[in-house]
């Protein structure tokens, strides 16, 4: 099928529900060529899909699956029914695009050719139904400007993605941020808009979710420095030492004050750090307070991740993915 179209949508999902509903419409498929790759939903997804005039690919779950894999699985199926495609917007399932967002998107990619990835501001749409989704809503407040990585939501170049086949398969956490530093190195470059660009439905209600949303970060940094951490950027590196050092700081002061208690009082290193943080933000609120303490409690999933991706390392185990909700 040769579609008029310059633009093609490739949403990714997995039990989104109503969400999902919400993102279809979004992005009209009716308009736009729209590709839903769903990983084993167990709920309506797929025939939501479909009946909102989306394409669907079931992936293959007995090939580990990612993020990165269920992306690329639907962008070449795309451009292969569609070959005159010039760009392709990239949705999570749990994401509703703005209305105004591909105009905007490919309006600024046709005018700056320099550009592989626009992206736009990205917005929790339920920031007040839990200190979690409050957190992830300031995440995405990245400034407007040239940037060198995008999120998942993001409006790409096609020619751009087929020069660097896309999205590693394998990286079950990260995949972005690696894969822009790709297009970086062959010369491309990275806008983000102000923007509005899409609601996302978090869903973070508790501690654990939130644990293990980190934990999945220091898993990400760690498998990104074991393919770029040589580089020039020594990408995820620093990320790897800020995380281990802050944990192995704490977990060495506890260690060391069983034998004598006195070495608790290093322990205090760690408040002053956050108050530390604290001093350098504009906003001198109390959750600005709670929002540095919890960037510092972070430290310790982190480096589980870490650790976690060295052992399967070591072990050559295969990696899977560390789902938080």
């Amino acid at each position: 099928m040769i579609t008029e179209n310059k633009i093609g949508v490739v949403i990714i999902g997995r039990n989104e529900g109503s969400r999902l509903i919400d993102c279809l419409s979004s992005v009209n498929p009716n308009n736009n060529v729209v590709v839903y790759v769903d990983s084993n939903s167990t709920d309506n997804s797929v025939e939501n899909a479909k009946e909102a005039g989306a394409q669907v690919i079931d992936l293959d779950m007995s090939i580990p699956f990612s993020a990165a894999r269920a992306r690329n699985a639907g962008w070449k199926y795309l451009i292969e029914q569609n070959p005159d495609i010039e760009y392709i917007q990239f949705v999570d399932g749990d994401c509703e695009l703005q209305s105004q967002w591909l105009i905007q998107a490919e309006s600024f990619l046709r005018k700056n050719t320099q550009y592989a990835i626009v992206s736009g501001r990205l917005r929790e749409r339920f920031p007040d139904a839990s200190l979690y989704n409050k957190f992830c809503d300031d995440e995405w407040n990245t400034p407007a400007g040239e940037a060198t990585a995008c999120g998942g939501n993001a409006f790409i170049r096609v020619e751009c993605l087929i020069q660097v086949d896309g999205y590693k398969n394998y990286f079950i956490a990260g995949e972005e941020p690696e894969m822009c530093y790709r297009l970086r190195e062959k010369g491309y470059k990275i806008f983000h808009l102000s923007d509005e660009m899409a609601l996302h439905d978090a869903n973070m209600t508790n501690f654990q979710q939130w644990w293990k949303r980190a934990m999945r970060y220091g898993f990400a940094s760690a498998l990104t420095a074991s393919e770029h951490g040589l580089g020039k950027e020594r990408l995820g590196l620093r990320e790897i030492i800020r995380s281990l050092f802050w944990t192995g700081l704490l977990a060495l002061t506890i260690l060391i004050s069983l034998f004598n208690p006195f070495f608790l009082l290093f322990i205090l290193i760690i408040p002053l750090q956050i108050l530390r943080m604290y001093t350098k933000k504009k906003d001198k609120s109390l959750y600005s307070l709670i929002s540095c303490t919890f960037l510092m409690i972070a430290k310790v999933p982190e480096s589980i991740g870490i650790l976690k991706f060295v052992f399967n390392r070591i072990r050559k185990q295969p990696l899977t993915i560390i789902e938080h909700k």
